[in-house]
């Protein structure tokens, strides 16, 4: 379970205890409701993570959009409704490059006008051969907290956790021509599991990047 999870578990297990002590069990119920619901909304499963050059989803929930955005770039489109984790993962391995935090509206987070208009997180990723990959966390109608874990510089694997949208919430993944996509519109996705798209041919990395990338020093433990 998200370490968010277990203190609003327990901060509504503890107020459903002082409601019993103080007026009887049955006003107290909804609070241990709640806090029954907290615990599993909040879980965080394991998942087993595909190998080789793919791209795999950053959260659960359903595919509601794969739109050619230009420039040979797609964007594919995932809601998350209040059902799924809500547990967010890197679609790729590699390291983080920018972290932009964008304000903006609390639209229902399954129509095509959040993407650009809610607020939002906009995160990039560079594989070690050059590739990057966009993906956003987008808050929703309400999902009014987004938290991301990581900062730029820091590696990620493909599929590692790197934070959490509460409640209902959207996911956008950006990808360029490299990539062949692999998901439909309406497909439902596992975070970290499920193969979004996968590259298509090797992408030569210039030196320079090459030389700013250090890999191999970020992954050492």
């Amino acid at each position: 379970m998200v370490r968010d999870g277990i203190y609003y578990a327990l901060g509504f297990t503890a107020a459903g205890i002082l409601i019993s002590w103080l007026l009887g069990t049955p006003p107290a119920l909804p609070l241990f409701l709640l806090a029954i619901f907290c615990a599993w909304f909040f879980r965080d499963p394991e998942r087993p993570i595909p190998v080789g050059s793919v791209a795999v989803s950053p959260a659960d929930g359903k595919v509601v959009a794969i739109v050619n955005e230009g420039n040979g770039l797609t964007r594919i489109s995932i809601f998350l409704n209040i059902f799924d984790v809500h547990v967010n993962r890197s679609p790729i391995s590699g390291v983080i490059t920018d972290f932009v935090y964008q304000k903006g509206k609390f639209l229902v987070a399954s129509v095509e006008a959040a993407s650009s208009d809610n607020e939002q997180t906009i995160i990039t990723v560079r594989a070690q051969d050059g590739t990057q990959v966009v993906f956003k966390q987008i808050a929703g109608l309400i999902a009014r907290r987004i938290i991301f874990t990581k900062t730029p510089g820091d590696f990620v694997q493909a599929g590692e956790r790197i934070g959490l949208i509460k409640f209902g919430s959207r996911m956008d993944v950006i990808l360029g021509p490299e990539w062949y996509i692999e998901v439909a519109q309406g497909a439902r996705v596992s975070a970290g599991s499920s193969i979004l798209a996968r590259r298509g041919g090797e992408v030569e990395l210039p030196l320079a990047m090459k030389a700013g990338l250090k890999e191999p020093e970020l992954c050492r433990t």
